[in-house]
């Protein structure tokens, strides 16, 4: 009976429990109005006004006077100019040029501005006639090529060269004696002068004066053969060049020096430097034929240059 009690009282206790104690989230409550949102407040931004400084113009009063230019009347007075290497009380020339007057600041500044003189008239004159004469000298239209026109000439069988040229010099370098060629083997010639054999030879012996020259126009083959082909010296497109000539008056000579020390450098620096300029160039190891000479062409080939 008892326990039947307390099963009852504890039946009742959780259901009492159960109806005060809900875990369930409680709902947002109902706002009816909302409260306005407060306005967000500026600074204030002064306006600053700025005043550029600029400078002002000086009283005339302020202004100082330019500073007195030396005269005669107001120059500085001169320390006598001595040499300490000279006697004691000897006077030298511009202490005595100091004492007489003739020096406005020191004794060794200078009083003439260090202007160049002009030139003489006799040189300016002989530079404008050298000019004349090598503009009536040029051939092939280039005043680096000194010379005479000759024209077409008429040689036997296919031999001939067209508006031949016989050349005196060229790039300033004498050649003896004058070939007679073509312009383009004289363009060529020029070229190979100024821009190789020149550097080669440098200023050993004073420079380049002179090239020796043992063949230029021809009517003959190959090599001089009785038969064959025709050389290239028969249509004025060749020219063979034996030596050197220095301006101290020496001589290198592809027979003697192609294989002997700086002057043998310097013969294969020519030949080598020959191949482009022309379109053959032979030496001393093409074969016997050229071994006392370089033989240069104008030929053209489909392959480029022919150099041995």
């Amino acid at each position: 009976m008892m326990r039947a009690g307390l099963l009852l009282l504890c039946l009742w206790a959780g259901g009492a429990l159960a109806q005060t104690v809900d875990v369930r989230p409680q709902g947002r409550p109902v706002v009816d109005s909302v409260a306005p949102l407060r306005p967000v407040s500026r600074p204030v931004i002064e306006q600053v006004s700025v005043t550029i400084a600029r400078p002002q113009v000086r009283p005339t009063g302020l202004v100082p006077p330019p500073p007195p230019q030396p005269t005669l009347d107001n120059r500085p007075s001169v320390r006598p100019y001595t040499r300490p290497d000279l006697a004691r009380g000897a006077a030298t020339q511009p202490q005595r040029r100091a004492e007489a007057g003739l020096f406005a600041f020191s004794p060794t500044a200078v009083r003439l501005s260090l202007r160049p003189t002009e030139r003489p008239a006799k040189i300016t004159q002989r530079a404008v006639e050298q000019r004349i004469a090598r503009q009536r000298g040029a051939l092939c239209g280039d005043p680096a090529i000194q010379g005479e026109p000759i024209g077409r000439i008429n040689g036997r069988g296919r031999c001939g060269v067209d508006n031949a040229v016989r050349v005196r010099s060229v790039a300033g370098v004498t050649l003896r004696p004058s070939p007679t060629i073509d312009c383009r083997t004289a363009g060529a010639l020029k070229a190979w002068v100024a821009q190789t054999a020149k550097p080669a030879v440098g200023s050993s012996g004073g420079g380049i004066a002179s090239l020796r020259i043992v063949s230029h126009y021809a009517c003959r083959n190959r090599n001089s053969a009785r038969s064959g082909r025709l050389s290239e010296h028969a249509f004025g497109r060749a020219v063979d060049i034996a030596g050197i000539g220095l301006k101290s008056g020496q001589e290198i000579t592809v027979l003697t020096d192609w294989n002997r020390g700086a002057a043998g450098e310097a013969l294969r620096k020519m030949w080598r430097g020959a191949c482009g300029p022309f379109g053959t160039v032979l030496g001393p190891n093409s074969n016997a034929a050229h071994r006392d000479h370089f033989h240069f062409d104008t030929a053209r080939y489909r392959s480029g240059s022919y150099c041995r």
